[in-house]
């Protein structure tokens, strides 16, 4: 008797969890889909994810993303193999489990999920898309408010279709799965938070920031511009674009940013040092592994231990410099809200199923990156770029002063150059804050640049009439890739 009582107690306290996720316990699985789970909504209220009826058999309920490909880096999936993305970082509210959640449950006699309120606008979202699609490669562009560090847009693409994880038939739900799983694209991957990439020359916003920051340099400070340098140590020469010179060879910091000159910003990594780089990098919130939107987000990476040509390098965004292109839209956010970079984050507000709401938001500064004195120069700087003569001239939003850093990364994977852009408008005023990077996209200013002013024009012109007679934009379903 007392053999039994303690393995029953040792079963009920000790092993319950583990017993409970164990993939051969049905009776989970059922409870899971038994009880309709809670929606997730964009900014405006468009259902993106929602529970229906399963018409019959022993699985009451199952899930559906009318968002389709253009929200499931945002949404993820549920499914009887698991879950993915906020399904995954929000399970606990959206199935219920959650004591609030629950405690409310108890008192109301049902037994639904809370419904999740995104900070994603549609518009942007669309946008951000269907940009990354028309290029026909792989990338992801993220758009970010700036004053709170709400998330405006996550998109990365190739994306998949999450309805083709929703079926109760098992051979077809793992026939997809296998498909997608080896799928050489990778439309499972989260680009835009689950994978870093070098910043190319959109970490030249990072050495200004660290330039202006040391007192020594100002935007009409000289530096020194060669048209080869050769990089300490070694044989190898550093060139600029297209081999061309950088205006008189010792141009203004803010004209060497303009049109992105190599030269004068590798003297720059030379003469600060790696420490100086890497301290600036850090304000950014590089080399950190506390990001969560909730869904965790890969550590963007400054390099240590670097000799001096490769602290130049770096200086450029290049040698090991890698970072999510969530990060490189965090450059610009922190440089448009004067120097202080806040949290991102994508819900806004988690409700009951009576319209309570037991969460929200609540807007935090993840890191003081520049004095507002700095940031107001850098921005200077960066308005330069959109105009013309600058590398991002296709980024130009007519009426409205755009912000902005091309990147042109090399890579050391065959085939071009990645297309690199981070930007923020309106300069005087910021609204959104962008970055897009494309695989193997070439010129940043050509490729990305486009993308992001798509973005930023979904976020700052009203909608049209069409816009609000379709409401929150359905998702392509017919494809399990899009």
């Amino acid at each position: 008797m007392f053999a039994l009582l303690a393995n029953v107690t040792y079963l009920q306290a000790f092993r319950a969890a583990r017993l409970a996720d164990d993939p051969r316990d049905r009776r989970t699985v059922i409870a899971r889909f038994g009880v309709p789970r809670g929606d997730i909504l964009t900014r405006d209220g468009g259902v993106v994810a929602t529970s229906v009826e399963d018409g019959g058999g022993e699985y009451r309920y199952r899930r559906a993303y009318p968002g389709g490909p253009v929200y499931a880096p945002v949404t993820g999936h549920l499914s009887l193999y698991g879950t993915a993305g906020l399904e995954k970082a929000e399970d606990a509210v959206l199935s219920g489990a959650d004591p609030r959640v629950r405690l409310y449950s108890l008192l109301d006699g049902t037994a639904a999920g809370a419904t999740l309120r995104l900070t994603v606008d549609p518009r942007a979202q669309r946008a951000a898309y269907e940009g990354l699609r028309a290029t026909g490669l792989r990338g992801a562009a993220v758009a970010i408010e700036p004053a709170t560090g709400a998330i405006l847009a996550m998109a990365s693409f190739p994306s998949y279709d999450p309805n083709v994880y929703t079926t109760f038939n098992a051979a077809k739900l793992d026939r997809a799965d296998r498909l997608l799983r080896n799928d050489a694209r990778e439309p499972l991957l989260n680009r835009a938070i689950q994978r870093n990439y070098p910043p190319g020359s959109t970490f030249k916003v990072v050495t200004s920031a660290a330039a202006l920051g040391s007192g020594r340099y100002r935007p009409t400070t000289g530096v020194s511009a060669p048209v080869a340098l050769r990089l300490p140590g070694t044989g190898a020469y550093l060139r600029n674009s297209g081999g061309a010179s950088c205006g008189s060879g010792n141009p203004p910091l803010a004209y060497a940013f303009k049109v992105s000159c190599n030269t004068p910003f590798a003297n720059l990594g030379i003469d600060l040092g790696q420490d100086a780089l890497r301290e600036q990098a850090r304000a950014f919130g590089f080399d950190a592994d506390d990001l969560a939107v909730p869904m965790p987000v890969a550590e963007s990476v400054y390099p240590r231990d670097m000799d001096t040509a490769q602290t130049a390098m770096s200086a450029l965004g290049q040698f090991d410099d890698r970072a999510t292109p969530l990060m490189v839209a965090m450059l610009s956010a922190a440089v448009a809200n004067d120097g202080s970079l806040m949290r991102p984050y994508l819900v806004e507000e988690v409700r009951l199923a009576d319209g309570t709401v037991i969460d929200g938001a609540r807007p935090s500064v993840y890191r003081r990156t520049l004095e507002a004195e700095e940031a107001n120069r850098l921005t200077a700087m960066m308005v330069t770029v959109t105009r013309p003569g600058g590398t991002g001239e296709a980024a130009a939003i007519p009426g409205v002063e755009v912000a902005a850093k091309t990147g042109t990364a090399e890579n050391s994977v065959e085939g071009r150059d990645h297309a690199v852009f981070t930007g923020f408008a309106p300069a005087a005023a910021p609204r959104v804050a962008v970055g897009v990077l494309v695989e193997h996209g070439g010129s940043g200013g050509e490729v990305a640049a486009p993308i992001a002013r798509a973005i930023m024009r979904a976020v700052l012109e009203p909608p049209s009439d069409e816009d609000r007679a379709a409401g929150s934009p359905p998702g392509e379903r017919d494809d399990q890739v899009e």
